[in-house]
């Protein structure tokens, strides 16, 4: 039997939720999304498109790199993160509360780069979005993405399953991969491919996490999903949930740290010069 499609809620999120996300992703989010960034080999001058932008370091970033002759835009669904990402706001950055399926308030053309870090797998669509990076961008235009590819599973969501598998939690329905929509590498071609990108060129790369313990695994995880690591349970269940997780994967690791391995999916791609 097929399992129900889930999609993520945005209106989970909160002040402690981004504000968590603010301090966790200083180390972890942050890194990746440099080197990202490093990999799209942004000028000075170049104007910049941030998608998922989340509270704005990555974006602040960028800034750095294409200066005050250019010009970066961040924008997320989430309304607590953009709240923190002005605060980074100056004359060639701004950010707004906007989604990755609806740009129809950008106009054609009009970006460099397109980036997203750690963003895409949230999006069950992906031909939308697509289709819209390639119209803002200009002819020449680069995408660069990071996502997590399909078939990985860490210790902490091995240790959500079993527990969400067990009752009470078991009569409240959640795909195994959680509200994440995953691709692999030939979808990801080919989803390219029919949005008119060419020049595509997709790497796997190890990437390693490293957490003190349990409960430091799981505060990073909440952060994250924005409200969506149990957000499929009843309030009233959540609490007793995480708990048994927590429980669960520190059994896992005994005394040890929690050590997160897996390969992360760095994707480049190009609007055609004569699109």
């Amino acid at each position: 039997m097929t399992s129900p499609t889930i999609t993520p809620q945005l209106d989970l999120d909160s002040e402690q939720l981004a504000r968590a996300y603010e301090r966790e992703s200083a180390t972890r989010q942050f890194e990746s999304g440099k080197r990202l960034v490093g990999d799209l080999a942004l000028v000075p001058g170049e104007r910049v498109l941030d998608v998922g932008c989340g509270t704005g370091r990555l974006a602040e970033h960028i800034a750095d790199i294409v200066g005050p002759s250019g010009s970066v835009l961040g924008i997320d669904p989430l309304v607590e993160r953009i709240a923190i990402a002005r605060g980074r706001s100056r004359a060639h950055l701004a950010f707004e509360v906007g989604d990755a399926r609806d740009l129809g308030g950008l106009s054609d053309a009009s970006f460099d780069a397109v980036l997203l870090n750690a963003v895409f797998h949230w999006l069950p669509d992906k031909a939308g979005p697509l289709s819209s990076f390639i119209r803002v961008l200009r002819p020449g235009g680069r995408l660069g993405l990071t996502t997590w590819p399909p078939g990985q599973r860490t210790m902490l969501q091995q240790a959500r399953l079993e527990v969400l598998a067990e009752p009470p939690f078991d009569r409240h329905v959640r795909p195994a991969d959680g509200v994440l929509f995953r691709v692999d590498e030939d979808r990801m071609r080919a989803l390219l491919g029919q949005a008119g990108f060419t020049d595509i060129r997709i790497e796997l790369r190890p990437a390693e996490q490293t957490f003190a313990d349990a409960e430091a695994a799981i505060r990073y995880s909440e952060a994250s999903a924005f409200g969506n690591f149990l957000g499929h349970l009843p309030v009233e269940l959540r609490a007793r949930a995480r708990e048994e997780i927590r429980r669960q994967l520190q059994a896992k690791v005994g005394d040890q740290p929690v050590v997160r391995r897996e390969h992360r999916m760095v994707v480049f791609a190009r609007k055609p010069e004569g699109a």
